[in-house]
């Protein structure tokens, strides 16, 4: 085994931060709510199961969030696993605020949680703490319901952009 410190005098450049986070693939979902009457929402490519018992998961969202201080007013948030074929959605749920549901069919629970229609899964989740973390906020959602009937392959983020996972053998 070669032993070799990593240098600690390096600058840690945002830049190259944000390269060297990329190279990790993580999936891609969709945090929605119904918000003074119509639907808000955003993308994550930070999601992640935390616990069963109790039933947890987590997303970051930068502090500099316009759509975050309106999400979390809502008393239920949608959770969407976004599928392969979502590329465009997702980009869309990046973009304009007025235009991120256009075309996008959508279904909204009593309580308010939005998902997408074609999602590889969808939880009805409500805000279970914030947990702030340098420049972005954790946010862990306890979770109310799940459905998941999908069995097409995630949309993946890596490197800055979008790809798919090769099928299984």
């Amino acid at each position: 085994m070669n032993v070799a410190p990593l240098s600690t005098n390096q600058d840690l450049d945002p830049t190259r931060l944000r390269e060297a986070f990329g190279i990790f693939p993580s999936g891609v979902v969709a945090v929605a709510a119904e918000v003074d009457g119509r639907p808000v929402g955003l993308a994550a490519s930070s999601f992640t199961s935390v616990s069963l018992d109790p039933p947890l998961v987590s997303f970051s969202v930068a502090n500099t969030s316009k759509t975050w201080p309106q999400l979390r007013r809502a008393a239920h948030l949608g959770v969407t696993i976004l599928a392969a074929h979502h590329g465009d959605v997702c980009r869309q749920l990046a973009g304009p605020v007025e235009e991120r549901f256009e075309g996008v069919d959508i279904t909204a629970t009593e309580q308010g949680a939005v998902t997408l229609d074609e999602g590889l899964a969808r939880f009805d989740c409500t805000i279970h703490r914030e947990v702030e973390a340098g420049d972005h906020t954790i946010v862990l959602l306890e979770l109310h319901a799940v459905e998941h009937a999908d069995t097409s392959l995630p949309l993946v983020f890596h490197r800055s952009g979008f790809g798919r996972m090769a099928k299984p053998a």
